[in-house]
């Protein structure tokens, strides 16, 4: 049986109130997530940046963008740890077509 693989890239946004060891423990909890159950193509932390509208009376929030390739079952499981974690305001995770 083949293993399917396949490509994702995701994007989280950091509350911009936390401190910045907290946002880096945040990073790093989701870099070693991912790492645990794939593997990371590329990570790009975009820096704190002004939200376009409040979440959750936050302004400004830290965006890192992730690519990565993994199993099929696994972004529904990031997607459920980005939910549950405080501190996480916006996420979204998206297969990428092969080109």
């Amino acid at each position: 049986m083949v293993e399917v693989i396949n490509k994702y890239e995701t994007i989280f946004v950091v509350d911009g109130r936390k401190t910045e060891e907290e946002t880096v423990a945040l990073v790093d909890k989701f870099k070693s997530l991912i790492e645990a159950n794939g593997t990371i193509e590329s990570v790009d932390e975009w820096g704190k940046r002004r939200l376009a509208y409040e979440i959750n009376d936050a302004t400004e929030g830290f965006y890192v963008l992730v690519n990565f390739s993994a199993k099929p079952d696994f972004p529904m499981e990031l997607e459920r740890v980005f939910r549950i974690t405080d501190g996480i305001l916006r996420q979204i995770t998206v297969r990428k077509d092969e080109e």
